[in-house]
């Protein structure tokens, strides 16, 4: 099975909550339907990203990365590379990459979708079709800042930083995911 294959079974068996969150599950596969290339980062039309929704032990906290780029606190994750077998491979790979935990574990059901516009390393603007997993740090792990980020921060799920108010939907629809795990 190719990554692409299995970005359409995972979207395909995926129910989200809201009727905007099905329009994009609708859009993505539809994407997927027109292009094999979409998860490569050279489709310059616009390309599948994986991220990490990154939650302590408790589900208290969430972890979030300074993008060095955006300017902004955003969640963990990022383009899919050749190595990745699944979309949660990815998300789960990026989270470990950016917060230096080890032992992180992730539900492969998505949570949440977003699609934004960006410029990203192909220098021109482009779309990330963004799919966002929850995944867990165990008890007591301390990230590690990398040369991916300005910062990387714990913060509370019901007090995230000025400026990211537009992840409070995203956390929120993580929260429900995790208390089931």
């Amino acid at each position: 099975m190719t990554l692409h294959d299995d970005v359409v079974s995972t979207l395909s068996g995926w129910r989200p909550a809201g009727a905007a969150q099905e329009s994009l599950r609708q859009a993505y596969l539809g994407f997927l339907a027109a292009r094999e290339d979409v998860c490569r980062r050279e489709c310059a039309a616009g390309h599948i990203t994986a991220s990490a929704v990154l939650l302590d032990a408790d589900a208290e906290n969430v972890l979030l990365t300074l993008h060095p780029r955006v300017g902004r606190w955003l969640q963990l994750g990022g383009h899919c590379e050749p190595g990745d077998a699944t979309l949660a491979d990815a998300a789960l790979r990026e989270a470990r990459e950016e917060s230096g935990i080890e032992d992180l574990v992730i539900d492969p059901v998505p949570v949440h979708l977003d699609v934004h516009p960006i410029t990203c390393s192909l220098g021109v603007p482009t779309r990330h079709f963004d799919v966002r997993f929850v995944v867990r740090a165990p008890r007591g792990a301390q990230p590690v800042q990398s040369d991916e980020s300005d910062d990387l921060q714990w913060w509370p799920v019901n007090s995230l930083p000025k400026g990211s108010e537009d992840l409070a939907e995203l956390v929120e629809a993580a929260l429900p995911a995790a208390s089931d795990g």
